[in-house]
């Protein structure tokens, strides 16, 4: 293995690591705890690129399938039915979007923030759909539509707003000491 492949496991290691660890700083709400795992998705296509950014994501959320208790409330294959598991389906969707539009064209704030803005979008795009199946479906809750995207993402979008700028800050700082490091 070359010592860039390498150098690229052990980061995309990290990202499965970090959004673990995300998933444990949080304040529970009704339906879906805030944490801080989006904004590693955000870093994680950023630094990483659209391709290894997903699988960071992907690999956690495998991890937690196979009962590795790195999700918010645990692991395991029963997590399926949680109303949170659509958006841990969508960090892997929203570490591709991020990380393709934060490295199609000439670096920038600007750039990165809308990256972060479009993957949180690819997050909510799968989250909310599946969480109103959860309710809905499979608990037979019947509840509105106007609940799940209250529940579901209005309540989240100004701490999600903290969480793009973070990470646009962040990967600023952080971008050019990883092209150092890269062999």
């Amino acid at each position: 293995m070359k010592k860039n492949q390498v150098y690229y496991l052990v980061l995309t290691a990290l990202f499965v690591a970090l959004t673990a660890v995300g998933a444990f700083i949080k304040i529970p709400t009704a339906t879906v705890a805030f944490t801080l795992q989006i904004l590693f998705v955000f870093l994680a296509g950023i630094l990483l690129g659209p391709g290894r950014g997903a699988l960071s994501q992907l690999v956690y959320v495998l991890l937690g399938l196979i009962g590795v208790p790195i999700f918010t409330g645990g692991g395991g294959f029963g997590y399926v039915f949680q109303p949170s598991f659509g958006f841990l389906v969508g960090y892997i969707a929203g570490a591709a979007v991020t990380g393709w539009i934060a490295r199609s064209g000439k670096p920038s704030v600007l750039r990165t923030v809308l990256a972060c803005i479009a993957g949180l979008a690819a997050i909510y795009a799968i989250g909310l759909p599946y969480m109103a199946w959860v309710l809905n479906v499979h608990l037979a809750k019947n509840l509105p539509a106007s609940y799940i995207i209250t529940n579901g993402m209005l309540i989240f979008l100004p701490w999600d707003g903290i969480k793009v700028a973070a990470a646009a800050a962040l990967s600023k700082i952080l971008a050019p000491a990883m092209k150092r490091l890269e062999v």
